[in-house]
């Protein structure tokens, strides 16, 4: 079977330990299950305190059924949201994430692509070869409860505040649902179920509510680790058996393939599969395709109102491609930043050492940090972004711009 050829009307479920794993557009019939063990082997590890998991309230389940009268109406036609294959939780999330301090790891390779997310100068990275088999990791920063999601059928990052208004601290497994070929949260206390493209609950006790996003950056281990070289690192000690570096996907990013179970119509101005840039979701949503701008290197705009600078750059690879997640071709890594430093607007250019902005002359890096010139140590206002497939930004937000404008 050819990469990217598979039919969408299945979906490969194997079992390992008991529970499922998924591949998608695998180029054979071979077993993905894993075969080697799960940990990193003798690397010291760091322990990361973590919040007490609430327990689960005695309301209406949505897992049971969307539809009870006791819940709120759903925010979606309950047919739309479809069962992926595995039951809840079949994909495990991870509950009790162990880290390595970031000198010490020795199991990514330079391109590879890792998400970076920092709290309040905490900087962590999860790398995707981890959580493509597992989509959730409920975490901690210090008292702040945060969940990291990655979902490989839209090829989306977005990482969460646990709490909601009212002061509750949620967690989530998977549901093994899904919305617009988008994975689909649970929480553990009321099984309620989350769109994780937007963080927005679809149906049961929360539905209507929404999770603040944080920012989190799809970028190459080379680059975060030249900028975090402190940091912590996901380990591969997760208390599952998976072959942690082989992409159970191959050929899923193919830009001619169509994206799995997915029943909308896609947009036509633009392929399902094309890759982009999407920003101001809930304000102005904006897609910034991602080959001109990793042609261009920069590319500045307005979101309500306010100087924003989106950029790109070479060096980090498709998880999503090859068999292997750092064997894909470079798809390359974006940041988008306000554009404004102490009340005056940069604006910058991409050059070999970084990006370079016209005021001061100083040079930034792909995470928004100035690493010399008299800016140095400033760092950029980062804003919530993702980096994804067409159908799925399309889907969110019809009515989006697309830049550059044609």
């Amino acid at each position: 079977m050819a990469a990217g050829s598979l039919s969408m009307t299945s979906r490969l479920l194997l079992v390992a330990v008991g529970l499922v794993v998924v591949g998608v557009g695998c180029s054979s019939d071979e077993d993905v299950t894993a075969s080697g063990p799960a940990g990193d082997g003798d690397l010291p590890t760091v322990p990361v305190p973590q919040v007490e998991e609430p327990p689960r309230e005695d309301v209406p389940s949505a897992l049971d059924s969307m539809d009870a009268p006791e819940l709120p109406d759903p925010l979606v036609e309950t047919s739309e949201i479809r069962s992926g294959g595995p039951p809840p939780d079949g994909i495990p999330p991870i509950d009790d994430p162990v880290f390595h301090e970031a000198g010490d790891v020795d199991f990514l390779a330079d391109d590879e692509p890792v998400l970076a997310v920092e709290v309040d100068g905490d900087a962590r990275a999860y790398p995707v070869q981890i959580l493509m088999w597992h989509e959730i990791v409920n975490d901690t920063f210090g008292d702040r409860p945060v969940t990291i999601t990655y979902c490989p059928l839209c090829n989306t990052a977005v990482a969460f505040d646990r709490r909601l208004d009212d002061g509750r601290v949620l967690s989530f497994g998977t549901s093994g649902r899904l919305f617009n070929s988008s994975l689909v949260m649970y929480d553990r206390q009321t099984e309620s179920l989350w769109a994780h493209f937007n963080g927005e609950a679809l149906a049961g006790v929360f539905a209507g509510d929404r999770l603040d996003r944080l920012p989190v950056q799809t970028i190459s281990w080379q680059s975060w680790f030249a900028d975090h070289p402190e940091g912590l690192v996901l380990s591969r000690d997760t208390g599952e058996d998976r072959d942690y570096g082989r992409n159970p996907y191959q050929g899923y990013d193919d830009p001619d393939s169509f994206p799995f179970l997915f029943d909308g119509e896609v947009d036509d101005r633009l392929a399902a599969k094309e890759r982009l840039v999407g920003f101001g979701l809930d304000i102005d949503p904006t897609a910034v395709l991602l080959e001109p701008l990793l042609d261009a290197g920069v590319l500045h705009t307005e979101l309500d109102g306010q100087p924003v600078v989106v950029w790109a750059e070479r060096g980090t690879s498709s998880a999503l491609e090859t068999s292997r997640v750092d064997g894909g071709r470079d798809v390359g890594a974006t940041g988008v930043f306000a554009a404004t430093v102490d009340g005056e607007v940069l604006e910058f250019e991409r050059t070999d050492d970084g990006f370079v902005d016209d005021r001061t002359g100083s040079t930034w890096n792909v995470v928004g940090s100035a690493i010399s010139g008299p800016l140095e140590g400033t760092q950029l206002d980062a804003l919530e972004h993702v980096d994804t497939f067409w159908f799925a930004w399309a889907a969110f937000s019809p009515d989006t711009r697309v830049l550059p404008e044609s």
